[in-house]
């Protein structure tokens, strides 16, 4: 499970058996989300956050610190998703110490 981003505790990463579409996992804890990245000719147009079955949704405030990280990281997160799934390189964590907008 390459992580991408911890932000105050919230991970963000992929499962290592991942399919498309353009999706990441938050998780913190024992709680966790999932938001697809929706494409169009390359571009991002659209992030649908879902719960993930069998796992207790992240709460309001760190749903809020997931939507932050993804949509502030977004163009980001698909350039690691081509890395990783389609051009089988390593992706590097972040650590996110600021607090983003």
């Amino acid at each position: 499970m390459p992580k991408l981003y911890e932000y105050f505790g919230l991970i963000v990463l992929f499962h290592s058996n991942e399919h498309s579409p353009v999706h990441v996992h938050g998780l913190y804890q024992d709680r966790e989300c999932r938001a697809e990245l929706v494409l169009r000719n390359g571009a991002v147009v659209q992030i649908r956050y879902t719960p993930v079955r069998g796992r207790r949704p992240l709460g309001a405030r760190r749903l809020r610190d997931f939507r932050r990280v993804v949509e502030h990281y977004r163009d980001d997160i698909v350039h690691k998703w081509i890395d990783y799934f389609v051009l089988h390189k390593a992706v590097a964590p972040e650590v996110i110490a600021r607090k983003l907008p």
